[in-house]
């Protein structure tokens, strides 16, 4: 049997699931307002006429685009097609899905994209929660998708990657803060080296030590991070990510010391 599949938002994300599925044999349509479709997706006009003959949909626009892709698609949405959405939204706009599916009967599922869709494509870890998840791994399992089913309503698996994000984007953002600060003060690639050998010598005793080390000794790195954060401002580099564990530092401190 042949699997009809809507894509969409055939941006950097959609494309590439959008080809590797054509190339896996499903049947693809695909609608976007600004991007052609990729060889071998048959375009449509709208969200509506791009579903109404889908049996999973996979919704890969933006999060702010999520809700509306689906009030636009409902005209053309039937019964029994599973709505997928790839979208980095917050629970709450899975939730809202949810909600606007109410009367339905289109379960939806929240697909959480465990890292970078360039290179990867349809091979893209992702995490899947909600009543349609277990239905969308054996569908999209069989064109080649990795798919871990979480259980929970949708909000469940995006949680999870947010949550990840925390530690992820905020490291990166502190190397990125950390090596502007180090290039105008002359010595990029010194704190270059040493972060990747801080990085290289992490282990599964690694974030216990993280943890236990910022609340035993919140106080002194409370007044460090202070002193890092008035360096930065020296610098003319904007102290963002230094100021907040300054703060966050001080607020474990005078809880730890209340």
């Amino acid at each position: 049997m042949t699997i009809r599949i809507a894509l969409l938002g055939l941006g950097e994300a959609g494309s590439e699931i959008a080809a590797d599925l054509v190339a896996a044999g499903a049947d693809v349509r695909g609608y976007d307002p600004k991007v052609a479709a990729p060889p071998g997706v048959a375009a449509r006009v709208d969200e509506a006429d791009a579903v109404r003959d889908a049996d999973v949909v996979l919704s890969a626009n933006s999060s702010h685009d999520a809700v509306p892709a689906l009030v636009n698609a409902l005209p053309g949405l039937r019964a029994g097609t599973v709505w997928a959405d790839l979208n980095t939204a917050a629970p709450q706009v899975k939730e809202r899905l949810v909600e606007v599916l109410a009367d339905r009967d289109v379960p939806v599922v929240d697909v959480a994209l465990m890292s970078p869709v360039p290179g990867r494509g349809i091979r893209t870890p992702m995490l899947v929660s909600g009543e349609g998840a277990d239905r969308y791994a054996e569908i999209l399992g069989g064109f080649g998708a990795a798919v871990t089913v979480q259980p929970g309503p949708p909000g469940a698996a995006i949680s999870r990657k947010l949550l990840r994000s925390v530690f992820y984007k905020g490291l990166a953002t502190a190397v990125v803060e950390a090596l502007a600060a180090a290039e105008a003060a002359g010595c990029a690639d010194w704190l270059r080296d040493n972060i990747g050998a801080e990085l290289a010598g992490f282990d599964e005793h690694t974030v216990e030590r993280l943890v236990d080390g910022t609340h035993r000794h919140a106080r002194r790195r409370a007044d460090e991070m202070a002193a890092a954060t008035e360096q930065l401002a020296a610098l003319g580099v904007p102290a963002r990510i230094a100021a907040a564990a300054r703060d966050q530092l001080a607020e474990i401190r005078d809880r730890t010391h209340a």
